[in-house]
């Protein structure tokens, strides 16, 4: 039921762009504002990265398999990453419309129905763009999430245009319609690295934020003092919407194998209780054996001689 419901909010997005495409175009056949022409050339971005996200939902949603046994989430990465460079394509034909026009001023016409309708058109990605960021959180999809930042970025590049479109029609001042223009263009070129950065740090498996981290070591802490074990060795990563947790737990030597295996489910159980979208792996170890203690120096040895 939950992939059902993502993949219908990314069909939302597409049918978002699609409407505010036709209202911003024609918001610019009316007015001729490079302003406005701006803001529609960015929804065009917004089709193509909403097209994008839907078939990247349908792919983060496809169960593990032979050759992808840890699943398929790391494709959202992807797609935020095709989303930004295509934001930040936009940003550079917006300037270099923006620079033609400065160079070459012309008259707005008909600017009240133009920003009636340029008015309409960021109303509605307004309120997809806050759904769509609102779902992405809640269901840690960084999809959905980039989809609605970027709305929200050509939101506010709407309000900017509006504003600039309507002084330059009030003072008479032309060349105020490309400033707004190039304003917008540096705007969402900003949005649009950011998300390729936030797309490729995800891509280099961080660690968990540090809130999680410590809700999970308040865990790993109780559970040392209520069944008289010790931790260490705690490593995590994020994968989309998953997290992967690995900690070795040391254990009073005389336990036996069903002991370690209930203290081991009761910890997964109780982590998965407070931390969404866990995968834990749990190593039990014989408590006060040296080897033990060393895994972590062991670890660091692999890796340098790898």
């Amino acid at each position: 039921m939950e992939n059902r419901s993502l993949t219908r909010y990314a069909w939302l997005s597409v049918a978002a762009a699609l409407l505010t495409i036709l209202l911003k175009v024609g918001a610019f056949a009316l007015t001729g504002s490079v302003g406005l022409l701006s803001d529609a050339m960015e929804g065009g971005v917004n089709l193509t990265a909403a097209i994008i996200a839907l078939f990247t939902l349908k792919t983060v949603e496809r169960p593990p398999d032979a050759t992808h046994e840890y699943g398929h989430d790391k494709a959202g990465y992807f797609s935020a990453g095709i989303e930004g460079t295509l934001i930040l394509v936009a940003a550079i034909a917006i300037l270099a419309a923006s620079i033609n026009r400065l160079l070459h001023p012309a008259p707005i016409e008909n600017p009240d129905i133009g920003l009636f309708i340029a008015g309409a058109a960021a109303l509605v990605n307004l309120v997809v763009g806050q759904i769509l960021i609102r779902t992405g959180k809640q269901h840690r999809s960084i999809t959905l999430e980039a989809d609605g930042h970027h709305l929200m970025s050509d939101v506010w590049s709407s309000a900017g245009v509006m504003v600039g479109v309507g002084l330059a029609v009030f003072t008479g001042l032309e060349w105020l319609d490309p400033v707004v223009g190039l304003a917008v263009g540096v705007k969402i070129g900003y949005e649009g690295l950011r998300i390729m950065h936030h797309a490729a740090s995800g891509l280099m498996d961080p660690a968990i934020p540090p809130q999680e981290r410590a809700v999970l070591e308040e865990i790993l802490d109780e559970f040392g003092r209520e069944w008289g074990v010790e931790w260490h060795g705690l490593r995590t990563r994020q994968s989309g919407a998953r997290r992967f947790i690995n900690v070795h737990i040391l254990a009073p030597p005389e336990w036996t194998v069903q002991q370690a295996h209930d203290l081991s489910e009761a910890l997964e159980a109780a982590v998965r209780e407070r931390m969404r979208g866990v995968i834990m792996f749990t190593h039990v170890e014989p408590l006060g054996d040296p080897a033990a203690l060393g895994d972590g120096a062991l670890d660091h040895q692999l890796w340098l001689e790898g």
